[in-house]
């Protein structure tokens, strides 16, 4: 299963449904952080208490098979090498904070990796279920099933008049101050390509607006990243003082706004300016249809405006998931992969990518 995890480009959960016309939404994300009872939190750095929870996660694989029928496989990051965990951040299968420390961390993952659950990340357990589109309420309801599988296993720190207890720490001059938060332990986020609110710039307006309304935007790879190909991800701050149900319904609601702005941004641009906007989308699709080296932040930049250009058919139609495949295997771990040499220099990258773009755009 790891080897078809890491081999593939594209993830069942990022392959779009067969309606999707504007490729707006690419996917939606329900995770739950939980911690066991009576068990050190991770930011304690106990060994002892890291071998515990991770024993627990090994544990998981026939309990979870029995909740949904899927295979289960657990993945050791220590037995694993810097590239391949470089990939599994890559393609969002665990955060950069897990890569980081090794020590007792792994991931449960399910065979079609819509389930994932980092182990010994900030909390015990970090429980993803990822899908494609704008569906929290489908991803919510496959998670809800895992969590209480484990649950039902082992005790998790709950309150009755706070809630789930989870760890989140932060750093206050040379020292680490742990804190507990306390609620649902929810966070839902959406993944968006915003291409014409950024070309217009609205983009900045508006993720303003958002911000104020308490939900966080980052960029593609999370926390701290930067929104390369103009992709955004949208979540929920508030774990506490609303319940699951509630936050998966605002924020579907703020979804469902940036889309019509984002349409509406689409539709301007056409109406303003048809040519210019022609010139700039058929220009980027000119150069990685003959680039002979291409970076990655470049490439990125220039599959989106590909992918506006078929959303508004002013470019050739292509593959349905072509821009989330090739948002996979430009990334340069995974396309150190995909060429089967990881001592690929920096010149070769681009000049391995650039080819495997022109080889997409050809078919």
């Amino acid at each position: 299963m790891l080897d078809t995890i890491l081999d593939s480009p594209l993830s069942s959960w990022l392959q779009l449904d067969t309606d999707a016309t504007d490729h707006i939404v690419i996917s939606s994300r329900i995770r739950l952080a939980r911690n066991f009872d009576g068990v050190l939190f991770t930011n304690r750095n106990d060994m002892s208490s890291l071998e515990k929870v991770n024993s627990f996660s090994r544990s998981l694989l026939k309990p979870l098979k029995d909740v949904d029928g899927h295979q289960y496989s657990n993945i050791n990051l220590e037995q694993l090498s810097e590239r391949d965990r470089a990939i599994l951040v890559e393609k969002h299968l665990m955060s950069p904070a897990l890569e980081e420390k090794l020590p007792y961390r792994n991931l449960v993952v399910s065979d079609d990796a819509s389930i994932v659950i980092m182990v010994n990340e900030e909390d015990h357990l970090r429980i993803q279920s990822m899908v494609s589109g704008l569906r929290l309420e489908v991803a919510y309801e496959r998670v809800l099933k895992i969590d209480k599988a484990i649950e039902a296993k082992y005790p998790y720190a709950f309150d009755e008049r706070f809630g789930y207890l989870t760890a989140f720490f932060t750093y206050v001059g040379a020292g680490v101050i742990g804190f507990i938060i306390i609620g649902t332990g929810l966070r839902a986020s959406v993944m968006l390509h915003l291409p014409a609110l950024t070309i217009s710039g609205k983009i900045t307006r508006l993720i303003r607006s958002i911000i104020q309304l308490g939900y966080s935007v980052r960029g593609l790879y999370g926390e701290g990243s930067e929104a390369l190909g103009n992709i955004y991800q949208i979540s929920n701050q508030r774990t506490m003082g609303t319940s699951e149900k509630d936050t998966i319904e605002q924020l579907t609601k703020i979804v469902e706004g940036i889309i019509a702005e984002e349409r509406k941004s689409r539709q301007l641009l056409l109406h303003n300016d048809k040519e210019g906007l022609e010139d700039v989308l058929w220009r980027s699709y000119g150069v990685l249809q003959n680039a002979r080296r291409v970076n990655g932040k470049e490439a990125l930049t220039k599959l989106s405006d590909i992918q506006l250009g078929v959303d508004l058919n002013i470019l050739p139609q292509w593959g349905k998931d072509s821009f989330n495949e090739l948002i996979a295997i430009t990334r340069p771990n995974f396309l150190s992969k995909y060429a089967g040499n990881d001592n690929l220099t920096d010149i070769e990258r681009d000049s391995y990518r650039a080819k495997v773009i022109r080889q997409k755009l050809s078919h």
